[in-house]
């Protein structure tokens, strides 16, 4: 282990400098003019907690780790500075290279990531690009022949561009790993350690995680020498924003339960979150029968349906977004008045995630979670946690007769075997899935000179 490599538990990382905690203007920060020229045209003056406690040490050159969970705006608090120390020290783009390497959990993440550095950069001569998978990869081949300043990309498209020798990591200066427990629970262990062998060891590394448990700090340890350890918001605090309600209802009686809640509700927005996947479409697919607008975002969904899908909830055309926890990481869109548990999640700090999305800048909002008999221990683990009772709201009266009424959705052929679907990538994607959602057909050229198939298949069972 490298000797200047401290532990992140215990005295070893370095806390932020208190000095600091007087800065209350991005002014004060030392941030070069065009980057406050932007921030200005954003109409942002004053910085949060994690800005305030991140910015000067990294713009020192210092390795830092981050406890923060999305929206506290730690995008800026890595963007600020690092947009800083490339432009006070232009150089030539690296060809087939990057001088800044962020990593995201997902596709969604890493495009709004990419979007706040060309925002708050919209003023500096610095390029910017975003590479992920379920799009195709010879756009983004092309895209980086010349090389970019800054790269944002989710691990497995990116390893897929090193392999095809499309990208070398030799010139990154500044590394960010974003949202680091996610990146675990994707089971993205063995790409990171790999991407770390590939970085130069003389670089500036910053770690950022909602949690931070021994796996996640031993990663940490991998990528970072002698940080500065920044914390901001408990687990409990957007908790504490909450009004939080729990329903006890059979599994299979969830469904109208929802239905039933989001007729009743005053809803601006809602969040709707499910364990699985298939258990997101199946929501969806019952809203729609309900005359619900409704649309499901997860990793099964192409990129354009993904877009699309937030584009229609962020304008107001859709009410009701379902989503899986891993897909919904990082997408901040505002105006969420209810969060709705449609399953619990096993991990406690997953449900403070979840309903975090509805208690924005301050924000209150309304959190109702469906709770299954063998979801109660969670329902107690969540409780322990956060430090808040759920009250407890019953069924809505004539609960039965009510969900009797209910259309049930139209029943669909079953799909057919989609035969040939690709590769498999390192970002667990397989070929690209056409635009409408249906999978790519591929179609074989026979080999050889015409007609040399012609009498190649034998019948068998015939004299």
């Amino acid at each position: 282990m490298n000797p200047l490599r401290r532990p992140l538990f215990g005295l070893g990382a370095h806390a932020p400098d208190r000095k600091h905690n007087h800065l209350t203007k991005f002014s004060q920060l030392g941030l070069l003019e065009p980057i406050q020229k932007a921030l200005a045209a954003k109409g942002y003056d004053q910085p949060t907690p994690i800005q305030i406690q991140s910015i000067p040490p990294l713009l020192d050159g210092r390795d830092l780790c981050g406890i923060a969970q999305t929206g506290t705006g730690k995008t800026a608090a890595f963007a600020l500075p690092s947009l800083h120390r490339l432009a006070d020290n232009l150089k030539h783009r690296p060809p087939q290279g990057c001088r800044m390497l962020v990593l995201s959990p997902t596709r969604e993440l890493a495009s709004q990531i990419a979007e706040s550095f060309v925002a708050y950069g919209k003023f500096l001569r610095l390029s910017v690009a975003t590479v992920f998978g379920g799009v195709p990869i010879n756009r983004q081949v092309r895209q980086l022949q010349a090389g970019v300043d800054i790269l944002v990309a989710t691990p497995g498209r990116l390893l897929d561009l090193i392999d095809q020798r499309a990208l070398s990591l030799k010139y990154v200066e500044i590394f960010v790993l974003d949202e680091a427990d996610q990146m675990l629970d994707l089971g993205f262990i063995h790409a990171l350690k790999r991407i770390d062998q590939l970085l130069p060891k003389k670089r500036q590394s910053l770690f950022f995680s909602a949690t931070m448990p021994k796996a996640i700090a031993d990663l940490g340890d991998r990528f970072l020498t002698d940080p500065v350890k920044v914390s901001v918001a408990p687990q409990s605090t957007t908790a504490e924003r909450v009004e939080q309600f729990a329903t006890f209802v059979n599994q299979t009686e969830k469904q109208a339960l929802l239905t039933l809640r989001i007729r009743s509700e005053p809803i601006d927005r809602a969040l709707v979150f499910t364990r699985t996947k298939h258990g997101a479409d199946r929501v969806v697919k019952h809203l729609k029968a309900a005359g619900i607008g409704a649309e499901a975002i997860h990793g099964n969904k192409s990129q354009p349906q993904r877009e699309r899908a937030l584009g229609l909830f962020r304008k107001g055309e859709i009410k009701i977004l379902v989503a899986t926890d891993i897909a919904a990481r990082g997408i901040d869109v505002g105006g969420v008045s209810h969060v709705f548990n449609f399953e619990l999640p096993n991990v406690a700090e997953q449900y403070v995630h979840r309903i975090g999305r509805t208690a924005r800048a301050g924000a209150t909002g309304i959190a109702i979670a469906f709770v299954a008999d063998d979801e109660r221990a969670y329902l107690r683990q969540i409780e322990k946690l956060t430090r808040v009772k759920l009250a407890i709201q019953p069924l809505p009266e004539n609960f039965l007769a009510e969900k009797a009424k209910l259309p049930k959705p139209a029943v669909q052929a079953p799909e057919a075997p989609r035969g040939d679907r690709g590769p498999r990538r390192h970002d667990g994607e397989r070929g690209a899935a056409r635009p409408d959602g249906a999978p790519k057909r591929r179609f074989s050229r026979p080999k050889g000179a015409p007609g040399a198939h012609k009498n190649a298949v034998k019948k068998f069972g015939s004299r």
